[in-house]
């Protein structure tokens, strides 16, 4: 906007030196440019749909009886946030470095953070495009999520999730006593990323599937050993075996009478 007065005679706006309008007459080829007000009082300009490129000063220019007078405006454009590049997701073994990347355009030039959000998020592990994570732990796997934010307008955030492989450790194998006659179970539970295959033996013979009187349970963490009937041959010694690519480890347990 441009305030004028009755003592004006022609008016006039420039962006930087090309003229936009000149009293009524349009001078520019951009359609988005259009006349708001030629009144005694008021002579505005609009720029829709705002560009980077309408970004610098734009000048009135009144011609008076006296003297020709300028007024300048610059206009600063502002752009939310947007995230162009980010990582993918990662699958890494224990110990290994990670290296993650987020790239961000606004204008303002937009603030990146990293934050670690499973399984809760805590407090910014990285104010960077870059997140760099040596030796890693199987704690710090989960998701990593970059934030972008320049106060345009809301942030804008994305994912990336990092797999951490281990090879398995068994949280709990315990000794089990059960009558003859009775049904007894013998569990084994292993955490490891890819999970554990587990295997089954008494004393140094395989317990195959389907075995009679016998059913083996395999899930992700834990591998569940049923006896239908227990009877004296049953009894003994149990070792469970867990493994995946990166290590296997095992653990013993009995299964006894009374």
């Amino acid at each position: 906007r441009c305030s004028v007065d009755n003592r004006v005679t022609r008016v006039a706006w420039l962006n930087r030196s090309s003229i936009l309008y000149a009293g009524n007459d349009k001078w520019c080829l951009d359609p988005r440019v259009v006349l708001l007000a030629n009144t005694k009082t008021q002579y505005s300009i609009q720029i829709q749909d705002v560009d980077i490129y309408d970004e610098g000063p734009y000048t009135c220019s009144v011609q008076t009886d006296n003297h020709p007078k300028t007024s300048r405006v610059h206009l600063i454009v502002q752009v939310s946030p947007k995230i162009t590049e980010i990582s993918s997701d990662i699958s890494i073994n224990e110990g290994g470095n990670v290296s993650l990347t987020c790239i961000a355009t606004g204008r303002p030039d937009p603030t990146i953070t990293w934050r670690h959000i499973s399984p809760k998020a805590v407090g910014f592990i990285s104010e960077d495009e870059y997140l760099e994570i040596t030796g890693i732990t199987r704690e710090q796997s989960g998701e990593y999520e970059c934030s972008a934010s320049n106060d345009v307008s809301a942030p804008v955030v994305q994912r990336v999730k990092v797999t951490v492989n281990y090879p398995p450790y068994i949280s709990d194998a315990k000794s089990t006593g059960v009558p003859v006659g009775q049904k007894g179970i013998l569990l084994c539970e292993a955490s490891a990323v890819p999970s554990a295959d587990f295997q089954w033996y008494k004393d140094d013979k395989r317990l195959a599937e389907g075995q009679k009187g016998l059913k083996v349970e395999n899930k992700a963490f834990f591998s569940r050993l049923t006896f239908f009937n227990v009877s004296e041959q049953d009894y003994g010694n149990y070792t469970c075996v867990a493994s995946n690519q990166l290590g296997n480890t095992n653990a013993s347990m009995i299964l006894y009478g009374e």
